[in-house]
């Protein structure tokens, strides 16, 4: 089982089984168990509902950039509007990356791991030029280990990496007069374009490969094996197929340039020989090459077979993945602390709530995370179940709740009387 990194946001288990670890070995008796479960199912509307909306900004600001769109635009937009565009789209996934508990990892840390040894002992490269931003976001970072086998069997060694659970990748690329100026055409993406892409369980070694312009490169070990041998039966080749013609071709070009004084007679069986020696040498050459791709056509086939399994979206679709990411995650949060301040009939303080979370899912659930406990009382204040008594906190009981977020969810459209207008509804903003 990996070991979780501690620092971690992210809670590692489904918002359902969460409220009944809550209510079976948790802090609110089971009595509450019906009361808990409607309430879950209301802050499960209300969240979907907020983050809804937040989908659709995303969509809005990524149109002008997706590569995947098939729908046509009313009219074509200017640098100034591309730009809005880009900021308000960034802004809008670093909310929601931030909402699904993701965090950014930082230049430094990339250009470190880029340096690490892969574990599938594939050396690629990578060429940055080709960006104009990028972007890495991770969640869930553990630690694994695995057991390499190589040589056949005959050598096994154990291995310790730091494992993401989801990496999401954003990418834009720089646009086309930059490929033009570099002679690049057939390129396998669009220049200007904007890449979203989702992973899953990448090992922070093994970050390149998740480039969409990398590159498989022949490591130090593989040029070995194909060059050792190569250079040994290139040898033999040139002494024993060869030998004795080269050495009859240079001495009678030796005689033509005036360098040798005694003739060199060229006959049909001297050039035959030639003939075949040359022959079984570009043969060998051939084959050689032949290995050479063949090595990295199998390379190449291990990338793109790790990625199959890895990937999980791309561009627009991954937004989908997120919101609901971003939903679960708000949603346990929020759950997580009401259920220990309403089994608290005296309240608890913020440090005794943060406190008392962590513990519970560490020691009874063997989970270690970095509670975000400041995010969860925002939530329950935002909604009208949080109370504050100096520095004690406390929420409604589960049926007054209820009552509270049935109020929210009534008012998020407001339908004004037919004379103050046409009668449109008037739909409420959500916070997020």
């Amino acid at each position: 089982m990996p070991e979780i990194t501690p620092g971690n946001r992210f809670i590692p288990f489904r918002k359902n089984d969460l409220i009944e670890m809550g209510l079976h070995q948790g802090p609110l008796a089971a009595a509450h168990a019906a009361e808990v479960r409607e309430l879950g199912r209301i802050l499960e509307a209300l969240l979907h509902f907020e983050y809804h909306q937040l989908l659709e900004k995303l969509k809005d600001a990524y149109a002008p950039f997706n590569p995947d769109a098939d729908t046509r635009r009313r009219h074509p937009l200017d640098d100034d509007a591309l730009k809005r565009h880009q900021a308000d789209f960034i802004r809008e996934m670093t909310t929601l990356l931030n909402a699904a508990n993701f965090e950014q990892i930082t230049p430094g840390d990339l250009t470190a791991a880029l340096k690490e040894t892969s574990l599938f002992k594939i050396r690629l490269s990578v060429d940055f030029d080709d960006f104009e931003e990028v972007l890495f976001f991770r969640r869930g970072e553990s630690t694994r280990r695995e057991t390499l086998v190589t040589w056949g069997g005959l050598r096994r060694r154990t291995i310790t990496f730091t494992n993401y659970a989801r990496v999401v990748v954003y990418i834009k690329f720089k646009p086309q007069a930059y490929f033009d100026e570099g002679r690049r055409h057939d390129l396998p993406y669009k220049p200007g374009a904007t890449l979203i892409k989702l992973f899953r369980n990448v090992p922070k070694a093994d970050l390149e490969m998740l480039f969409p312009n990398s590159e498989v490169r022949m490591q130090t070990i593989d040029k070995l094996i194909i060059g050792i041998p190569a250079a040994v039966s290139g040898g033999v080749i040139l002494v024993t197929k060869l030998g004795a013609s080269l050495v009859l071709v240079a001495s009678f070009l030796a005689f033509w340039l005036g360098l040798r004084e005694t003739p060199v007679e060229l006959n049909q069986q001297h050039l035959v020989a030639l003939g075949l020696g040359l022959g079984t040498l570009a043969g060998f050459l051939f084959k050689q090459i032949s290995k050479f791709k063949n090595r990295k056509i199998r390379f190449m086939k291990a990338l793109a077979e790790n990625l199959y399994f890895k990937n999980l979206d791309n561009n627009a679709g991954v937004f989908h993945h997120l919101i609901d990411a971003a939903e679960e995650e708000e949603f346990k949060e929020a759950i997580l602390a009401y259920l220990f301040l309403a089994a608290a009939p005296r309240g608890l303080t913020r440090l005794d709530l943060d406190r008392a979370v962590e513990d519970w899912l560490a020691t009874g659930w063997d989970c270690r995370i970095d509670f975000e406990v400041d995010d969860a009382l925002d939530k329950l204040a935002r909604w009208g179940l949080l109370h504050r008594r100096g520095e004690r906190l406390q929420v409604l009981a589960p049926s007054d709740a209820k009552v509270q977020l049935d109020r929210i969810w009534d008012a998020y459209f407001d339908y004004p009387p037919s004379d103050r207008g046409n009668g449109d509804p008037v739909a409420k903003t959500s916070p997020i």
